[in-house]
């Protein structure tokens, strides 16, 4: 049986026992899934584990293949620029479906009240946590790490990227010998680290319903039944930025077939739904990204490892989403400056949203003070926490598609082939 099969039945058996458990009311059996949850997060540790020594080797290796520092140049200006596209383009549908569907509206009071008191206290963590994050110019001058091996002890990918390149870049003007033993040290790092991630997956049916299951038993469905119609909304512009704008992106800047693209790359979004990590998802992500897609270990070593770290498409919209909840729950109008206000704020924050789970809700502290919601940042945030951890699954899944698409988009403009396989069906 295929790993993706065999993922998929564990996450379809962990959503039934955890609704179940839920929905029956079974304490025990709720108490018992939520106990079973260190396995899926020891299994995160494991696969997160290699992603350090797989960034900087496939990235050394990659860009030390390059050979010239004018195409590295090159994919990296359209690596950036085709990130802040997309992830403009879905804070523009966030937006756009918030005005059409008007989720805070129908929210009774007393329910939002109630909301807001039993989450205050993690919202509180949250904003603590917020007033914390670093300025744009501090993110800016923190690409460049002090010290590499803390960067990587801190497991701080955008400075960690940032030498890899430089180094890897160094290594390319190197004399052959010199070069070929540096790149041969590499890509046996490389090699090694793909071995792992082998032997690591194999748990992952396993880990995914211990995190599924564990989810589902402490949330069920009372809380998005109290904010159905904010979820709904969400998901919708997930689903549609995923299956309509990336896919044409997919089919006429990649030139690749959709279905078959979404095909190959089930397995990643299904692991970066039960992970909700953009970085733990990553070795996954570059292997399925060589080995199904046929995309080129220089180019997807590149582009992945920076789109786990500031490709986030389903944070930015979610973020629209939410802020236009918070607004209209509290009957503030947003007007067309303070939503573009929002488009470029929530596009910017993204870069600095940490590919780990629920770290778009810093984020959105950021964008809710930006268009004057200052004052309704922390009751905002005791709102929707509780649908967060849902929510955040899936929006997850939505940034590593952006990632992929990216990387197929990168590859096509490179004049790389792609998978025969895949050219072959979509000329079918």
């Amino acid at each position: 049986m295929q790993l993706y099969t065999k993922i998929l039945i564990g996450l379809a058996a962990g959503t039934a026992v955890g609704l179940a458990a839920n929905v029956a009311g079974i304490e025990g059996l709720k108490n018992l899934l939520v106990e079973v949850e260190p396995v899926g997060t020891a299994f995160i540790r494991l696969i997160t584990m290699i992603v350090i020594p797989l960034v900087v080797a496939s990235l050394m290796v990659g860009t030390a293949s390059l050979g010239d520092l004018r195409k590295l140049g090159r994919i990296g200006g359209k690596t950036v620029v085709y990130y802040f596209v997309t992830t403009a383009l879905a804070v523009c549908l966030g937006l756009l479906l918030s005005n059409i569907i008007q989720p805070g509206n129908g929210v009774d009071p007393a329910t939002r009240d109630q909301l807001a008191s039993r989450y205050e206290g993690e919202a509180q963590g949250r904003m603590q946590i917020a007033a914390g994050a670093p300025s744009l110019k501090d993110v800016l001058l923190n690409m460049i790490p002090r010290n590499p091996v803390q960067a990587a002890a801190d497991f701080e990918l955008l400075p960690l990227i940032f030498f890899s390149v430089i180094f890897g870049a160094a290594i390319s003007l190197l004399p052959q010998d010199q070069r070929g033993a540096v790149v041969t040290f590499f890509e046996g790092i490389n090699g090694a680290s793909m071995v792992v991630i082998g032997w690591v997956m194999k748990l992952a049916p396993y880990a995914v319903f211990a995190l599924i299951a564990s989810v589902v038993a402490q949330f069920g469905l009372d809380l998005l039944q109290s904010l159905l119609v904010y979820s709904i909304t969400v998901i919708a512009g997930l689903a549609i930025h995923t299956f309509v704008t990336t896919a044409l992106l997919v089919r006429f800047a990649a030139g690749l077939n959709p279905v078959v693209f979404f095909k190959r790359i089930f397995p990643v979004q299904i692991f970066g739904f039960s992970t909700s990590s953009s970085s733990a998802t990553l070795p996954l992500t570059m292997s399925r990204a060589q080995s199904e897609l046929g995309i080129s270990k220089e180019v997807s070593s590149f582009v992945l490892p920076l789109g786990a770290t500031i490709n986030m498409d389903g944070t930015a919209l979610y973020q629209a989403v939410a802020v236009m909840f918070i607004a209209q729950i509290y009957g503030i109008p947003l007007s067309l400056t303070a939503q573009i206000t929002v488009v470029i704020t929530a596009t910017l924050a993204s870069i600095g949203a940490a590919g780990v789970p629920s770290a778009g809700l810093i984020t959105l502290i950021i964008v809710l003070q930006s268009v004057g919601l200052g004052d309704k940042v922390e009751a905002g945030i005791a709102l929707i926490l509780g649908v967060d951890r849902i929510l955040d699954m899936l929006r997850t899944a939505t940034n590593i598609t952006g990632d992929l698409s990216c990387a197929a988009f990168i590859a096509r403009t490179e004049g790389e082939a792609l998978d025969p396989t895949v050219l072959a069906s979509r000329a079918a």
